[in-house]
């Protein structure tokens, strides 16, 4: 049963979303649904059914439209709507009645609906209780149960696509026949009324919404299951109750039974009767006493002890055995019977059982006429028959003598057994006793390991637990794949990028849909299992944002690879403070180039960061074959560097600006003395950051 489970689980598709195809709910609101409301009275009702619900955000999504619905166009309220939602899974069904649902719901949901009718919590979102109650949750299987009637509406969306047309067919008609008159079908958009087109309306066939067809239709031309199969009224008042067929056969077989089969009863080899066929009064007779159906205790006297002795001889043999010419007592006489006692091997149902059927047989006519002469011949019939009688006395005797014997043998061999078996299970008794004496041993061994298990389990339970406090507390998507790429486990973060679910876990990551612009991913996933490289990217997504991807190996506590772990670090605010300070440069750049005087900015270790226009021509060197090279180095007589770093770095030990006159090497390798303005620029730890020296002179 787990397995079926299990297989049932993953044969569910289980693919919904909050206002899935948005602009269908847009009709169903502005032009579908008003009318519906308008031709209602105050304090009345429609009712819904949404089956193949999943999870319930379609069932939900109508909701949600209709209340919207009818405050935008009925403000005084009166209308209510009731929701039947329906699917086969039940574990969905329990889902969808908790209306919890993960943070992933803002991108179907719009933030107006959010704030309107849901309730933020620690892990998701929970729906408002004015939309809960509108809905009643059950599981059903659309095919096999009674379906609602007397509907408004029914939104089967992207349900019939999984079935085949005979099944769509039957339930189309399902579905005429469980709306009112006018009632409203939404189909999925993918799917089509096919030959039973007949029976709706399109009201808006781009967006499959139809409205049930005025024609009167007899709804027994549906296959609906006869469970809920309507009757129509008048076809029973005219209906006549039917004649039972008459079998010439059967009334002539039953006729032969009753008056002329031989009397019979069937029996269970303890001889309980299981069945009386004929008249059985002349052979069987009721006990006195309590009511008892056994064939011993109710035949009557003359004939107990043949009987027996047949009976469990037919039973011991599996064989019929029969009676010849027994004398039984009958009231105020006797009677002579043949007795058939048959073991029945055919059919199978009576596999076991016993057939005994008694059969008179009539006197000798020669008897008869004896009978007639007088006494005399009376009493040597009687005598001839007392003969018979001993003559059948001693071969019973004779039976029970043999069986008797048999039996002592038979009793001897068993005590020969018993004898021996008792030595068995003393011996037996002895090594049970050392074995319980083990047991008791292992016993304790057993709890003792069972308590360090139970230790270890708590253990586990509590690193488990730091784990996922860890993974939720960092904020950082985490995905965890074994070797066949498919996943292992993921933290709540990673259901922003990816639209992950808990039956998603086992299943192939590449199949999994994200807004990562990076097709690469499942290559590079491969390669660093290959390689056992980290790779490290950084990638946008569809809506703008930005992730530092890591794809690492997975290692275990003994060092074996076992998979991969992939962590998405949100890298937006960082992305944009980039672009601004790159932004931010090339202003910069842009000011300190418009510049005429020559302007540097230099390191507290004298390297050039910043060299402008002028820069270039006076010292006739270009920006990029100067940066990040020593000032003293490249612009300073080598005889006069100690002495103009020492001057510097005076200026450097608090900000401001000052002014320094120091001889450099110009363009074409010419020593002039010039005087510069020195701007000392000191960082938040009250360091020197930078440098910027301008000359005074043009």
């Amino acid at each position: 049963p787990k397995e079926v489970h299990i297989l049932f689980k993953e044969l569910m598709i289980g693919v919904t979303n909050f206002f899935r195809d948005a602009q269908v709910w847009e009709k169903l609101k502005e032009k579908v649904i008003p009318p519906l409301i308008g031709e209602m009275q105050s304090n009345s009702q429609l009712r819904a059914w949404v089956p193949g619900c999943s999870t319930g955000e379609e069932a939900y999504s109508l909701a949600i439209v209709f209340k919207e619905t009818a405050e935008k166009f009925y403000p005084s309220g009166g209308i209510s709507l009731q929701i039947f939602a329906t699917d086969i899974d039940g574990d969905a069904v329990d889902i969808a009645r908790k209306g919890w649902f993960a943070d992933n719901i803002v991108s179907d949901v719009s933030p107006k609906r959010m704030s309107r009718f849901f309730t933020k919590t620690d892990d998701g979102f929970r729906i408002n209780t004015e939309i809960r109650e509108m809905i009643v949750f059950a599981q059903h299987n659309i095919i096999m149960h009674p379906p609602f009637t007397n509907l408004d509406i029914i939104s089967c969306r992207n349900l019939l696509i999984y079935m085949d047309q005979e099944l769509q067919r039957k339930l189309l008609g399902l579905f005429y026949y469980s709306l009112k008159q006018e009632g409203i079908l939404m189909l999925g958009t993918s799917e089509t009324l096919g030959v039973q087109s007949h029976l709706f309306t399109p009201v808006d066939s781009g967006m499959k919404v139809y409205k049930r067809s005025v024609a009167n239709l007899n709804p027994q031309l549906f296959d609906f299951p006869s469970a809920f199969t309507r009757t129509n009224p008048g076809n029973i008042e005219n209906s006549e109750p039917d004649k039972p067929m008459i079998n010439i056969q059967t009334l002539a077989d039953q006729l032969l039974l009753q008056n002329f089969s031989p009397a019979g009863v069937l029996v269970n080899e303890n001889g309980d009767i299981l069945y009386i066929s004929g008249r059985t009064g002349k052979y069987l007779e009721p006990a006195v006493g309590k009511a008892n159906l056994n064939i011993f205790a109710m035949l009557r006297s003359g004939f107990q002890n043949d009987f027996a002795i047949a009976f469990r001889k037919a039973v011991k043999n599996k064989e019929a055995v029969v009676l010849h010419r027994v004398q039984i007592g009958t009231n105020g006489g006797s009677l002579t019977l043949d007795v058939n006692i048959q073991w029945i091997h055919k059919p199978e149902p009576l596999f076991g059982k016993l057939m005994i059927v008694f059969t008179d047989v009539p006197q000798p006519a020669d008897i008869k006429s004896v009978q007639k002469k007088g006494k005399k011949a009376v009493n040597s019939i009687r005598e001839s028959e007392l003969e018979q009688e001993l003559q059948h006395t001693r071969e019973e005797m004779q039976n029970i003598l043999e069986e008797m014997q048999t039996s002592q043998e038979e009793l001897k061999s068993t005590n020969e057994e018993l004898q021996s078996t008792n030595e068995e299970l003393q011996s037996t008794n002895e090594e049970l006793t050392t074995s319980k004496e083990e047991m008791q041993s292992l016993n304790e061994e057993l709890q003792t390991v069972n308590a360090e298990l139970m230790a270890k389990v708590d253990d586990y339970s509590r690193v488990n637990n730091d784990m996922k406090n860890l993974l939720d507390s960092t904020d950082i998507a985490t995905l965890f794949l074994d070797k066949e790429l498919n996943i292992r486990r993921y933290t709540n973060q990673a259901t922003k990028i990816f639209k992950l679910i808990k039956s998603d876990i086992g299943r192939p990551f590449t199949d999994q849909v994200s807004q990562l612009l990076y097709p690469d991913l499942p290559e590079d996933a491969r390669e660093v299992l290959r390689t056992l490289i980290f790779i490290e990217k950084q990638i946008p997504t569809k809506d703008g944002r930005w992730f530092s991807i890591r794809i690492m190996p997975y290692r275990t506590f003994d060092d074996r690879i076992d998979g991969l772990v992939i962590t998405f670090i949100d890298i937006s605010e960082l992305k944009l403070v980039e672009e601004e300070l790159h932004k931010m440069n090339q202003e910069n750049r842009l000011l300190i180039d418009s510049y005429s005087m020559v302007m540097l900015k230099i390191s507290a270790g004298w390297k050039i960061t910043e060299f402008n226009s002028a820069a270039e021509t006076f010292f006739g060197k270009k920006r990029e074959h100067v940066t990040g090279q020593n000032f003293m180095e490249l612009f300073v007589p080598e005889a006069l560097r100690k002495q103009t770093e020492q001057k510097m770095t005076r200026m450097l030990t608090k900000p401001g600006s000052d002014n320094i006159k120091m001889k450099v090497i110009a363009a074409g390798a010419k020593e002039l003395d010039t005087e510069w303005s020195i701007n000392v620029i000191f960082n938040h730890l009250e360091i020197t950051s930078e440098i910027i020296i301008i000359t005074k002179y043009n």
